[in-house]
C-alpha cells in the first residue's frame, strides 16, 4: 500500500473531507490538510478527526490556516499571507500511511499562477479522485482526469459520491480509463458510525495500492 495518497475532487463542495474521515479510518492513516480556508465552524482537519476517529498524533497540522472561505490564494491575499508553495511538502508519519487531502479542484490557485496541480506534479503521489455522481460530473471527471494525465500523475482510481448513477459511473471509468474505487453514498444522519459502516461496505483498502 501507498505509505501517501492525496485526494482531491473534480469541484469544491462535493463530499471529499467527508471521504477523507472514511479512507484515513479505513487504512488506519493519518491525515493532512495542508491549507485550510475557512476557521469559522468545524475545519475541516476537525471533520476528519471526528467522523474518522484519528487520534490527536494521526493529524498532521496544516501549514496555513487561513479565515476567509475561499480560494486559497484570495484567502491569502485577505489575510496578508503570502502562501510559499516551496513549503509545501509531503511530511513523512512514519510506518503509517498518510492521505492528503487538497482544497477543491486542481485548478485552485495558491499564489500568482500556481495551482494546486503543481504541486501534485512535484510530488509526483498517487491520486485518488472524487466525483459526485449528479448531472455534469462526466464533463468535470474527465477534464480531471485528462489534467492529471497530462502531467504524467499516477490516478489511482476514482470514487464517486452520491446517489447511485450507474450509466454516468460507467463512462467516466471506461471513457476515462481509470479505475471504479467505489461509491460513497449520502448518509442521514452522518455519524462517526454511519460513516465508518458506509465506507467499509463501499470501499476495500487493497484497492488504494499503487
Amino acid at each position: 500500500m501507498s505509505k501517501r495518497i492525496v485526494v482531491t475532487g473534480t469541484d469544491t463542495g462535493i463530499g471529499k473531507t467527508v471521504f477523507c474521515a472514511g479512507l484515513a479510518n479505513l487504512l488506519g492513516a493519518n491525515y493532512w490538510k495542508p491549507i485550510q480556508a475557512g476557521l469559522e465552524g468545524e475545519t475541516d482537519t476537525e471533520l476528519v478527526a471526528r467522523l474518522g476517529g484519528l487520534s490527536v498524533d494521526r493529524i498532521v497540522p496544516e501549514l496555513y490556516r487561513l479565515r476567509t472561505p475561499a480560494s486559497p490564494h484570495h484567502s491569502a491575499e485577505i489575510d496578508g499571507v503570502r502562501i510559499d508553495a516551496d513549503s509545501l511538502r509531503s511530511p513523512d508519519t512514519g510506518e503509517r500511511p498518510l492521505v492528503i487531502e487538497g482544497a477543491g479542484g486542481l485548478m485552485v490557485p495558491l499564489i500568482g499562477n500556481t495551482l494546486y496541480i503543481d504541486v501534485f506534479e512535484r510530488w509526483r503521489l498517487p491520486i485518488v479522485l472524487c466525483a459526485r455522481t449528479a448531472l455534469g460530473t462526466i464533463n468535470h471527471s474527465l477534464l480531471s482526469i485528462e489534467a492529471l494525465r497530462k502531467r504524467q500523475i499516477d490516478v489511482l482510481g476514482i470514487a464517486f459520491i452520491g446517489e447511485r448513477n450507474s450509466e454516468t459511473e460507467s463512462a467516466i471509468c471506461e471513457i476515462g480509463r481509470v479505475r471504479w474505487l467505489g461509491r460513497l453514498p449520502w448518509l442521514s444522519p452522518l455519524t462517526p458510525g454511519t460513516l465508518q459502516a458506509a465506507f467499509k461496505t463501499a470501499f476495500h483498502a487493497d484497492d488504494f495500492k499503487p
